[in-house]
């Protein structure tokens, strides 16, 4: 599919590299790229080709944050709508609450969060409001030590978004996350590192091979189901009330895969060989 925004392309690894592409806007979000996210997302990174995907921005930004530039309402809201939480909660997914209510960025972050395989950030610049939160539901963020990172919201009269009040604490823990929103200042690479909300920095030119090829260590010779099923362990339990709730769902994702890749793997492991795993994430068995 052709994109105006976004450019996504797949090599023969199965390693997907989604770019933003709007370098004369620095990769500014608006509501064409919103609605190119969610396709990527929920169509084209679900094809079993694709086994992991990276994730950059064109230029010398990575996401200047949400495009403010548009006319009315710049998040794409309506604001005509009158109503309560318990409505908006009850018929969020039905119109007009759908596409009027709805934060736009938290609808990308729950379809990148759903994907079944890893996801990495390479912030190659500026990432900023909706350009730092979209990151948060991938599963790693690589940096170049030019980026530059914002949680600038309370600059501009409003909350954070795109479900970052649910990831960014678990990734950083509540007090930086809360010092970060807080103050609203511009993150280096460095400051971001230390807060560990970055997995590591790179020189400019260095950031794009790291980043494949880490992606390509972990679907090298690895079961696109055990991979997909850990995954949805790692999120749903780690927010889990009790243990109880991890074991059910160990169990159900143990016994699954004992029974198909884990066959294959164990055998060989026991003969000595590169294992040919044949399951598909697209294909991933139910574990709730």
């Amino acid at each position: 599919m052709t994109y105006q925004t976004l450019t996504w392309t797949v090599d023969a690894d199965g390693i997907a590299t989604l770019t933003l592409d709007r370098p004369d806007a620095l990769n500014a979000f608006d509501l064409t790229m919103a609605h190119e996210l969610l396709q990527v997302f929920t169509t084209d990174a679900h094809d079993d080709a694709v086994r992991a995907v990276v994730v950059t921005g064109a230029g010398r930004a990575f996401c200047a944050g949400m495009d403010l530039s548009s006319e009315g309402n710049v998040f794409g809201l309506d604001e005509s709508l009158t109503f309560t939480p318990d409505e908006f909660r009850t018929h969020y997914d039905e119109a007009p609450y759908a596409e009027g209510v709805r934060d736009t960025g938290g609808k990308v972050t729950l379809a990148i969060h759903a994907l079944p395989k890893p996801v990495i950030a390479a912030i190659n610049g500026p990432a900023v409001g909706i350009g730092a939160t979209m990151t948060l539901a991938m599963d790693l963020r690589l940096a170049s030590t030019k980026a530059r990172i914002g949680f600038v919201f309370g600059r501009l009269g409003i909350v954070p978004e795109a479900c970052s009040s649910w990831f960014l604490p678990r990734i950083v823990g509540i007090q930086q996350a809360l010092e970060w929103v807080y103050s609203a200042d511009i993150l280096t690479a460095e400051q971001a590192h230390a807060g560990r909300l970055v997995r590591s920095l790179h020189e400019p030119d260095d950031l794009l091979p790291a980043a494949y090829e880490l992606a390509r260590s972990f679907v090298r010779d690895r079961s696109p189901v055990a991979l997909g099923l850990a995954k949805q362990l790692l999120y749903r339990n780690s927010a889990a009330a009790d243990p109880l709730e991890a074991h059910l769902s160990d169990s159900l994702a143990m016994y699954w895969t004992s029974i198909a890749d884990g066959k294959e793997g164990v055998a060989a492991f026991l003969e000595k060989r590169t294992p040919q795993f044949t399951g598909k994430a697209s294909a991933l068995p139910p574990i709730r």
